[in-house]
């Protein structure tokens, strides 16, 4: 399978290293701040939020992808939303004592710079948050699927 997903669309990587495992109550909040944003980002779709995936581990991953740089700038600035509260709380609580480290990468997608394949995977990703389709006859190779893009 492949998926497909109409127009430019946004690549957000955001996660938390705990570097001082014993400091629980330091990154313990950090960890729990991300559901709560989740769950608001999918209570309400016109914020532009496509949807996510996670690992955890020591550094933590979420993969989210996002309709536009502007939706994900508004979210993360809105006065209203469960992001500036957490962000705030983080920057008093932790700041840059060293016991937590966050980070987060963004990428702006064209809709005519992407590529995926999925074999035997559930809905995951981008075939997710877009639509699966068969990848055969020029679907079939990564080639093939970003000259389908363009």
């Amino acid at each position: 399978m492949t998926a497909r997903i109409d127009g430019d669309f946004v690549v957000f990587l955001i996660g938390m290293r705990i570097n001082q495992p014993l400091a629980l109550r330091k990154w313990l909040g950090v960890l729990r701040a991300m559901p709560r944003m989740i769950r608001e980002l999918h209570a309400h779709p016109e914020l532009g939020f496509l949807g996510a995936e996670n690992w955890f581990g020591r550094t933590s991953l979420m993969l989210q992808y996002w309709r536009s740089p502007e939706a994900l700038m508004a979210y993360a600035k809105a006065r209203d939303g469960a992001h500036l509260p957490a962000w705030k709380d983080f920057n008093r609580r932790i700041g840059s004592d060293g016991s937590v480290g966050i980070w987060h990468e963004t990428y702006l997608v064209r809709s005519d710079g992407h590529e995926s394949v999925y074999i035997n995977m559930p809905e995951f990703g981008l075939g997710r948050v877009g639509t699966l389709v068969e990848a055969c006859g020029d679907l079939a190779t990564a080639a093939g699927r970003l000259r389908a893009t363009r």
